[in-house]
């Protein structure tokens, strides 16, 4: 009994131990700071030797792999998976809104730095950081999936909510940037119309 209640607490303790170290990696990534993509800033940051971080992750491979997995783990589904009443422009803003707010946090930005220091190549990517590729692999995957969830009930065609959901990541990060570079247009009009847009595009008839 005293073997198992201590062995709970060890991996209680340890689990709790990895999750600090995963929030110090995710702090360091986000500053953005020469460096900050780093094993060796990494451990010093999470206050560890590297043997540590190799003892909890593997490689810096497993690391990243990690920080990626922790992040998914936080953010949370699309609104209305389920039982979903609300018609289609109201999904389309809320899920507009969720992402333009879950892009400035720092997730979001530690995820960037990571993203701008690895391969852009995916061969290159998939043969040097395998797990890292595969992480990042499935969350296209899972996206793709979420937002057909989330119109299901509706009668919207599957190949463009396939389409809005390919192209809605890459220009909520456009937007988002240009609200931290301080862009004179208004943020609120901006995210306004590209919701329009995505709206009118789902509704628009299919030509047969």
């Amino acid at each position: 009994m005293t073997t198992e209640v201590s062995g709970r607490r060890t991996n209680r303790r340890g689990l709790a131990t990895r999750d600090a170290m995963l929030d110090a990696a995710l702090r360091t990534l986000a500053s953005g700071e020469p460096g900050s993509v780093s094993a060796n800033r990494i451990a010093k940051d999470i206050g560890a030797t590297w043997g540590t971080v190799k003892y909890q992750f593997g490689d810096v491979d497993g690391l990243w792999a990690a920080v990626l997995q922790h992040t998914a783990e936080r953010r949370g589904e699309l609104p209305y998976r389920e039982n979903n009443t609300a018609p289609l422009a109201r999904r389309v803003i809320d899920i507009v809104e969720m992402l333009f707010h879950g892009l400035t946090t720092v997730d979001s930005l530690a995820i960037e730095n990571l993203r701008a220091a690895l391969p852009r190549d995916h061969d290159e990517l998939e043969r040097l950081f395998p797990q890292t590729a595969a992480e990042f692999a499935s969350w296209k995957d899972s996206w793709a999936r979420a937002c057909q969830k989330a119109f299901a009930d509706l009668d919207v065609d599957p190949a463009r909510v396939r389409e809005v959901a390919a192209f809605i990541p890459g220009a909520m990060r456009g937007l988002v940037s240009e609200a931290q570079l301080g862009s004179y247009q208004d943020e609120d009009v901006a995210r306004r119309g590209f919701a329009n847009a995505i709206v009118a595009y789902l509704e628009r008839p299919v030509a047969d």
